[in-house]
């Protein structure tokens, strides 16, 4: 696939069986790369040595290279903190973890980034809080922090912005990434998150960013409800967002890592018949912007 991106799908939005995910991504869709969240009905992070080594085996077998590790890293309460609305009654993605865990986490996930040649790890800024400002430089503080810990390990951290997060839209994280100018922190730009918040992503939101600081890209579409106010997901060229717009930008931009499918939408009946659907939208969309 000849791109100036790395374009790519998380692969457990196509399947908890991963070496069946891997075949669908390279020899159905076509792509060279892949972005790792969770498999086996396990999170990343608690596979076990012989299970990143037929992860890997699994990898080189379909000749895929992994954009990043996609962490839980910091998606916690902040401690001190009233307890976030957004705190899930039950673990995500298969993960679990405590605040008091966190320095493991990125350390585990540092380690995957290592047996996966990547540099990359996706994280959070913690669960939503309703007033972040008193908090909010403290948070900053902890970014800086484990973006430090990652440096002295060659490994770029890129925050997510994810509504039940801190950082939501792009107007959000343009402030973070002002306050924390760190070459090891970067951005995980997700315009169909921004979309769910009321932020026009494309142009009005990227507009925002500086465009350096971009180092990860998440493709997913949306929609709004009836309501006029609420909003679902939809397949990629289905909903609200100009993807063909942003691809030509960030082409025009000089960006060059990873435009990562996160289906995320399920109306197709099951998530591999829903990504292979939205794939087929991104597909279109990266056609339009001469971008494949």
């Amino acid at each position: 696939m000849n791109s100036p991106f790395r374009v790519a799908v998380i692969n457990d939005e196509i399947s908890q069986d991963f070496g069946h995910a891997c075949e669908v991504a390279s020899r159905e869709f076509g792509m060279e790369w892949i972005e790792l969240r969770g498999m086996w009905n396990k999170n990343l992070l608690k596979l076990d040595a012989k299970e990143v080594e037929e992860a890997r085996r699994i990898l080189e077998k379909n000749k895929l290279r992994v954009t990043d590790i996609a962490s839980p890293l910091f998606k916690v309460d902040w401690p001190g903190a009233p307890k976030s609305k957004y705190s899930p009654k039950r673990d995500q993605f298969n993960a679990d973890f405590t605040f008091e865990q966190q320095d493991e986490v990125l350390e585990r996930s540092i380690e995957l980034a290592k047996a996966f040649h990547t540099d990359r790890v996706r994280f959070f800024d913690f669960w939503r809080l309703d007033d972040q400002a008193r908090y909010r430089t403290a948070i900053n503080e902890k970014l800086r922090n484990a973006a430090e810990a990652a440096a002295k390990k060659d490994v770029i951290l890129v925050l997510e912005n994810e509504p039940a997060c801190n950082t939501a839209t792009a107007a959000e994280a343009a402030k973070v990434l002002g306050a924390v100018p760190s070459p090891n922190l970067l951005l995980n730009w997700d315009p169909g998150n921004a979309a769910t918040q009321g932020e026009k992503p494309y142009p009005d939101g990227y507009d925002l960013l500086p465009k350096a600081r971009i180092g990860h890209c998440h493709c997913k579409d949306a929609v709004k409800k009836p309501d006029g106010k609420t909003y679902a997901w939809a397949a990629m060229g289905q909903g609200i967002i100009d993807w063909a717009g942003q691809f030509s930008a960030l082409k025009r931009d000089g960006y060059h890592f990873a435009v990562s499918l996160e289906t995320h939408w399920r109306a197709a009946g099951t998530p591999e018949e829903s990504t292979r659907q939205s794939w087929a939208g991104m597909k279109k969309e990266l056609q339009e912007a001469g971008a494949i």
